[in-house]
């Protein structure tokens, strides 16, 4: 039998075609390493396939951080766990598993203005996308303006469905502003969508129960409080 000659130019032609930037670029090294560590076929394979998997899995981290629209700078090494009651904290490390996600439970962070409930969120929300989940995140202001607007164009439903391809969606800053009741309807909408399909993180402000919000938002908020243990509050 002729022994087959491959040349390293059809070879990258081949890999770049199957879309295998990584084993393009490493299996020479690879294919070194196992000639002179004696690697079986398999062992050099493995290797090379780990690797692309490995960026590949890095590369979808970042994208989802970015897709996420999360401050970054609000991430879970600069938020000191010890402010917070003993009680919280156990919370927030049963959140930073995940699996609340699983059960589409819901998370409410109640607070006044700087007590760290936006930057507590925003740490858990990369926490999860470090582990492979989706997240998105807006202030309540922006999301029910883009919303409206997308009403306003007869968009609404392509925005949901848009929305309901992340595993928790993180609304900030909920009662700072009094909303009309348009908004309101809106921002309704959105969580109707999503009820018992996909987790919702909210940061409300600890006055909450005593502002408009409540009218529209409070047979939600006391289902996420009965349902989730592992809602937070400051």
């Amino acid at each position: 039998m002729n022994k087959l000659k491959v040349k390293s130019p059809d070879l990258d032609k081949l890999l770049k075609n199957l879309h295998l930037p990584t084993v393009r670029h490493d299996y020479k090294e690879c294919a070194d390493k196992a000639t002179q560590e004696g690697l079986s076929y398999e062992e050099f394979l493995f290797e090379l396939i780990e690797r692309e998997c490995e960026v590949r899995q890095h590369n979808k981290i970042a994208r989802n951080l970015r897709n996420s629209r999360l401050p970054l700078e609000k991430n879970l090494d600069l938020f000191d766990l010890k402010r917070l009651l003993d009680k919280v904290q156990k919370q927030v490390r049963l959140l930073l598993d995940g699996t609340f996600l699983d059960r589409t439970e819901n998370v409410l962070a109640f607070g006044n203005p700087g007590s760290g409930k936006t930057h507590l969120l925003c740490a858990l929300s990369q926490e999860l996308i470090n582990q492979g989940r989706t997240v998105y995140f807006s202030p309540c202001s922006l999301l029910v303006q883009e919303m409206l607007r997308a009403k306003r164009d007869l968009k609404l439903d392509k925005i949901l469905k848009k929305f309901s391809r992340f595993d928790a969606f993180f609304i900030d800053d909920l009662g700072y502003v009094k909303q009309n009741r348009e908004e309101m309807e809106v921002l309704f909408t959105l969580l109707a969508h999503r009820y018992e399909r996909g987790s919702v993180m909210m940061g409300l402000l600890q006055n909450y129960r005593k502002n408009v919000w409540r009218q529209l938002l409070f047979p939600f908020s006391e289902v996420c409080r009965k349902k989730c243990v592992n809602g937070c509050s400051f």
